[in-house]
């Protein structure tokens, strides 16, 4: 039953935004950035009874991954400026998008094990 509600509020959602970003995309836009997705699945997630643990792994999650899709939009943003077609700007989007996410999870390991030599309270963090 959750998952035929989780989905038909995912298609009103998605509905709603893209009627309103045909009759005034700024706004389209600035809804569609709204962390709806991220609000939503916390809810459910605690509907459904998983652990505070769990949410707050997911909602680590979800910081995590904020740069990379600025990134994305601002590459597809570009691209677009630029004339590229759109499925050409989506894949460069994605391609950055992509890699920067392998590069911050290096970077983040990297300066976690720094961290660890230096003050071993950071031993209970979990990336």
């Amino acid at each position: 039953m959750y998952s035929i509600i989780k989905i038909l509020m995912s298609a009103l959602i998605i509905a709603g935004v893209t009627e309103m970003a045909k009759r005034f995309p700024t706004y389209g836009g600035i809804v569609a950035a709204l962390p709806i997705v991220s609000l939503l699945s916390i809810i459910w997630l605690s509907v459904q009874g998983e652990k505070k643990e769990v949410v707050s792994q997911f909602t680590l999650g979800v910081l995590y991954g904020l740069p990379g899709t600025i990134l994305l939009l601002a590459v597809v943003y570009i691209c677009l400026k630029n004339s590229l077609h759109l499925f050409m700007s989506l894949s460069i989007g994605v391609m950055c998008w992509s890699l920067f996410l392998g590069l911050q999870k290096i970077v983040v390991k990297l300066l976690i094990h720094k961290l660890l030599e230096f003050n071993p309270i950071f031993c209970k963090m979990k990336v």
